[in-house]
């Protein structure tokens, strides 16, 4: 990935300031449209991600770009662990989630911290599992964010990541392609005050290095029995990978 795409092409913030500003702009109408553009089939993608941890059964778990919390929500609801904690960089974000906790009655289970993924406020060999959706497109570094998310789990300790990833099949690929790059960002525009966020959406996703050149530098970083599964002709795909 030679070049940074960042939300707003603001040469004097850092591409983790545009991120933040970018999800703290759009955190009202983020679930909505997040089931609205994928016609719902997030869902579904979220229940395969979280049952890659079914069998591991961990106990505390945490959430990295935690957002909204509705990954964390779905974990509780599957895994039934002790805790989640979920961390994210925009207030915004979390501001709607303690919102859900609060109204679900799950403080006791789960709780969100602002923080930087990358810099992750927690201690070493803490967490029994980490997940990450759709989150890692958005690091500024990526290979550092996996390293502080291997820093951070138990030896033995399982993440799963889910995140968008490039269809290669025809027509899938240029159906994929004109929906992401036309009716995405005029739907989000529609629905969100910040136009950019959904312009920036296909090109993070584009710039990602999907596949087995993310298994690389999971690999890279030190975790083992690395693994990529393709969703939905490749739309999407859950990466894991033990400490």
């Amino acid at each position: 990935m030679s070049k940074t795409i960042t939300p707003y092409h603001d040469e004097q913030a850092t591409k983790k300031e545009q991120v933040a500003d970018m999800f703290n702009n759009i955190s009202k109408t983020y679930d909505f449209l997040n089931h609205f553009l994928s016609l719902g089939i997030d869902i579904i993608w979220r229940k395969k991600a979280i049952n890659e941890l079914k069998k591991d059964k961990p106990k505390l778990i945490l959430d990295v770009a935690t957002g909204t919390g509705d990954f964390a929500f779905e974990a509780l609801s599957i895994l039934k662990p002790e805790k989640i904690i979920g961390v994210d960089i925009s207030r915004g974000m979390l501001d709607i989630a303690e919102q859900k906790i609060a109204k679900r009655g799950f403080s006791d289970k789960f709780a969100v911290k602002l923080g930087d993924s990358e810099k992750l406020p927690f201690e070493g060999a803490e967490f029994d599992a980490v997940t990450v959706a759709y989150g890692v497109r958005n690091f500024e570094n990526l290979e550092k964010g996996l390293a502080d998310i291997i820093r951070v789990l138990k030896p033995g300790g399982k993440v799963v990541v889910l995140e968008f990833s490039k269809p290669k099949v025809f027509p899938v690929k240029q159906l994929y392609n004109f929906y992401f790059s036309y009716i995405t960002p005029g739907i989000g525009k529609l629905f969100s005050k910040d136009a950019r966020a959904y312009s920036y959406l296909p090109e993070s996703v584009a710039a990602f290095p999907d596949g087995q050149a993310f298994v690389g530098l999971m690999d890279k970083v030190g975790f083992k029995n690395t693994k990529c599964r393709p969703l939905t002709f490749g739309i999407c795909s859950i990466y894991t990978g033990i400490k």
